[in-house]
């Protein structure tokens, strides 16, 4: 958690799935459902992640001194940290898993009617989601979004597999929600209610998938000479990117390309943005 005190802005920032964390795999793997009757279906294994308790629920409150558990420890220090008399608001982000419990964190907030944490969200930005619920909890949360003026963004990089999981289908039922800024493999952005190919098992694309993969390991080369040093690409990035010609998609999801495209992402596309807060309507290129 950070406070930006030139902006008055508190950052609550929830970190993706490390590489070799057995934890973070499981809880990502974890595909049970987790209902409750006002919410809707919730990917169970990023709930207890963000801190369910599977014998007691989501209470209001808990006690529970044998761990931290996320959720009621960042609630709490935020209420400790927004004073009722100044004007400072939070907003929560966060890459792969870290992106999952960023809009989970807001939708347990809303569970608990934490109205005036809400009316002190500026948005949640999420980079690389995977999908967390059901058509109900879409439903839910498209809501509470709309009544306490949230504003709720999904960057996606290209070809990326994880915001493609689990799939939207009538097997696995997941949906996303929430504006998706879209940025294809030289960074152009567009904002859409979906991605293309929205499920990463749609086999046609494989090919354009495995030559999208060449491409990007060759414009580690040509960015740096194009846009500056700052730009160049670590040697364990190229060796990922290798790895992503065999399984493309992996490559893709690494915070690097999230971090690119926000560096050159058009002007024109914050323009895009404010038309869709006045009229709520996606058009196309930005």
């Amino acid at each position: 958690m950070v406070h930006d005190k030139t902006t008055d802005m508190i950052i609550v920032a929830f970190r993706g799935t490390e590489p070799f964390n057995a934890d973070d795999w499981s809880t990502d793997l974890d595909l049970s459902w987790y209902e409750l009757a006002e919410m809707g279906k919730i990917h169970g294994g990023f709930m207890k992640a963000l801190g369910l308790v599977m014998e007691k629920g989501w209470p209001p409150h808990i006690d529970d001194d044998r761990r931290s558990l996320a959720y009621y420890t960042i609630r709490e220090k935020l209420k400790q940290k927004l004073n009722p008399n100044n004007e400072t608001r939070f907003m929560v982000a966060g890459h792969s898993l870290g992106g999952a419990l960023s809009i989970l964190f807001a939708a347990v907030l809303a569970l608990h009617k934490e109205t005036w944490l809400l009316n002190r969200m500026e948005g949640v930005y999420t980079f690389g989601q995977p999908r967390v619920g059901d058509k109900k909890f879409k439903e839910f949360m498209e809501l509470q979004l709309r009544k306490h003026g949230i504003r709720y963004l999904r960057y996606v990089y290209c070809n990326d597999m994880v915001p493609r999981t689990p799939t939207d289908d009538l097997t696995f039922l997941y949906k996303h929600f929430g504006a998706c800024l879209y940025f294809n493999s030289c960074y152009k952005g567009k904002v859409l209610e979906e991605q293309p190919h929205k499920n990463y098992i749609s086999l046609f694309v494989w090919i354009p998938r495995f030559l999208n993969s060449g491409w990007e390991l060759v414009r580690g080369f040509i960015l740096p000479l194009i846009k500056g040093p700052e730009y160049k690409e670590t040697w364990s990035l190229i060796v990922l990117r290798l790895w992503g010609l065999g399984f493309p998609g992996l490559s893709a999801h690494n915070p690097h390309e999230y971090v690119n495209a926000t560096r050159l992402i058009s002007r024109r596309i914050y323009h895009q943005l404010h038309i869709i807060a006045i009229h709520g309507k996606l058009s196309t290129d930005a």
